[in-house]
């Protein structure tokens, strides 16, 4: 063997105990009390998920993140612009669109879009909301608007990646395994990280729940809304509750040895995970059984509906609460489909009448049970729709809007946000922000600190580095706290 490499594979033990000179007798006693203290303590049981205290006091326990896939449009849902209206089948002038950048849009024979859609306020605090989104609107006062949301990514994955890990590339950890390293979670027999996905599978996949170069454990697990919650959890035939035992004591000893060798924390990831897929072959069935929950309930969510994909998200939101009641820190929600480049009219129809009813009826049973003030509930997409629209070379009739970073809508309700709060402000035609803009670094800062967590603070150290969810920017919006 190569010298060099020899050296390299010497653990800090054997180095210490050969060294010349006094070294090694000096470090054994320590090195021995400390193994006598953590052999009564196997390996098996170091749980990297236990709770742990945050900064200082949280606001926020739990977070349901619910993530709507493709760019939702803000002036249709959240943001009106009746100079949209009036400017429709116009051309904007040369100066508003040079510093664009488009993903398809053509300038030169861009037009601005109106749209059909009709703005009513709601609640005290006068919030404005579309004619698509009627239930979610009578909530209005729990929830925190910001229209001044930027990110700079215009393409679908490299922004969906940038919202939820705070950087347009894959590799880094998403929130959900920041606030499960952070705070790790209350639930010992379900993950701390949740992930539903309620039809077509998003761009990215799960490096939208990745813990990047974080261990294994913080990464989010994907449950299904029917059969088995995770993939290959039941026993196969003539594998007994027993025998499954013995095999992972056996593997448990196996992997303590193997980690006292090489110290490498993902063998701790792995039997922590071992233990807790025993653990949830228990709890995870439980969670998904409706069967205790009241008539109204599954009503209000519109968990008995016919179509397929409403019915599955009206599932999802309804586990979501059943999560959180159980302690599971993060739980995301997943729902494809508002990339509306054409038919943008019909779509969010359709999409608004799947998502409006359950997320409106989610809102509502957590207050009713006294979990809304502990638990944050958010929506948000990777960036907004333009107003103009989508002329493409190709499109036949321009019927949808093209991508927008600079100036979009996101909400967040309970967990210590301010309801009835509309913050930040875009231009007449909803294409630039100009006042109190929120960067999603912000948004994350503003998130960790509900959470009782300085942005600044909670860092991870790989190959020499400290990151951060923030990298190195944000700043906490303190206006829109409680």
């Amino acid at each position: 063997m190569n010298p060099a490499e020899e050296y390299r594979l010497l653990t800090r033990r054997e180095f210490l105990t050969s060294a010349a000179g006094g070294i090694g007798g000096l470090a054994l006693a320590s090195l021995l009390s400390r193994d006598i203290s953590a052999a009564a303590k196997p390996l098996a049981i170091i749980d990297p998920l236990a709770p742990k205290p945050p900064h200082f006091a949280p606001k926020a326990k739990n977070c349901i993140f619910i993530f709507l896939s493709g760019g939702t449009s803000q002036v249709d849902l959240f943001d009106p612009k009746p100079k949209l209206n009036e400017m429709a089948g116009q051309p904007l002038p040369e100066s508003l669109l040079k510093n664009f950048r488009f993903a398809f849009i053509q300038k030169d024979s861009a037009r601005v879009m109106g749209t059909p859609r009709t703005f009513k306020q709601f609640g005290k605090s006068g919030m404005w909301f579309s004619d698509l989104l009627p239930n979610i609107a009578t909530c209005a006062d729990d929830l925190c608007m910001i229209h001044s949301m930027h990110t700079e990514p215009f393409n679908h994955h490299p922004a969906t990646i940038m919202m939820n890990s705070g950087f347009p590339r894959m590799g880094r950890p998403t929130i959900g395994s920041w606030l499960t390293y952070g705070l790790g979670t209350e639930c010992s027999d379900l993950p701390g990280y949740v992930v539903l996905e309620p039809g077509p599978g998003i761009r990215g996949g799960a490096t939208n729940w990745s813990c990047g170069f974080m261990p294994s454990t913080y990464a989010g697990v994907l449950f299904s809304n029917n059969g088995d919650p995770v993939k290959n959890l039941s026993n196969p035939e003539g594998v007994t509750p027993e025998i499954q035992r013995l095999s992972l004591d056996t593997i448990a000893k196996l992997n303590e040895r193997r980690f006292k060798h090489i110290k490498d924390p993902e063998i701790q990831s792995r039997v922590s995970s071992y233990e807790l897929a025993f653990r949830m072959q228990k709890a995870a069935p439980e969670l998904i059984d409706l069967s205790s929950e009241k008539a109204s309930t599954l009503e209000a969510y519109g968990v008995d509906r016919k179509d397929h994909l409403p019915k599955r998200f009206s599932t999802s939101c309804l586990l979501a609460r059943r999560m959180v009641e159980r302690g599971v820190r993060f739980v995301n929600i997943y729902m494809d489909g508002w990339d509306h480049h054409g038919g943008i009219n019909d779509g969010l129809k359709n999409n608004c009448g799947v998502v409006d009813q359950p997320i409106a009826a989610l809102l509502k049973d957590l207050k009713q049970r006294g979990l809304l003030d502990s638990t944050l509930v958010v929506w948000g997409t990777e960036f907004g729709r333009t107003p103009l629209g989508d002329n493409r070379i190709g499109m036949s009739a321009v019927t949808g809007r093209d991508h927008q970073p600079s100036a979009f809508s996101l909400w967040m309700a309970g967990g210590g946000i301010k309801g009835g709060l509309v913050y930040g402000e875009t231009d007449e035609l909803g294409m630039t922000v100009v006042k109190d803009p929120v960067h999603i670094n912000d948004f994350h800062a503003t998130l960790l600190h509900l959470f009782g967590l300085n942005h600044e603070a909670l860092t991870y150290r790989f190959e020499g580095r400290d990151y951060r969810l923030t990298d190195v920017a944000g700043k906490v919006i303190h206006s829109s706290l409680a």
